[in-house]
């Protein structure tokens, strides 16, 4: 009973348009995390996803400025120089000042960064492949290109 002797009533939310577990950052944001949880127990290696990432295309496109690794990997700049900073502390990459600007420092995989990106890449393919195994294989194409649509 409430104080003024009528029964409680007891408020109920009013249906509202926006259910947050059907909205795509929500959906998106769980999604990242469980790939995250995925990559952090999988790699096989103490690498962050963003330090795989610099890694991972450094293998795939050769040396380059530290700019446009950034933009090649979705990085911003203060990002991509931590990111930098620690693979080249850990012997990984390897600075230099770019050949046709000396005022841009260029970035390539040590012979060790190398070594470690070839010995990654199944775990890291692995780890991509679970994060998309409750689909079927229409299921994950449909998925990644919806997905690409939208970067």
């Amino acid at each position: 009973m409430a104080r003024n002797g009528s029964p409680k009533r007891s408020v109920k939310a009013a249906k509202s348009p926006y259910v947050l577990d059907e909205q795509i950052g929500f959906i998106l944001r769980q999604v990242s995390q469980r790939h995250a949880m995925i990559f952090a127990r999988d790699i096989g290696i103490n690498l962050t996803p963003t330090q795989w990432a610099a890694l991972s295309k450094l293998s795939e496109v050769g040396a380059c400025s530290q700019n446009q690794l950034g933009r090649l990997t979705s990085m911003d700049v203060a990002t991509i120089k931590g990111v930098i900073d620690r693979l080249t502390a850990r012997g990984l990459t390897e600075t230099s000042p770019d050949p046709e600007d000396g005022r841009r420092l260029q970035v390539s995989l040590s012979r060790a960064g190398q070594q470690l990106a070839e010995k990654a890449a199944p775990a890291a393919l692995a780890i991509s492949k679970e994060t998309l195994a409750p689909l079927d294989a229409k299921e994950r194409e449909t998925l990644v290109a919806l997905l690409s649509k939208l970067r």
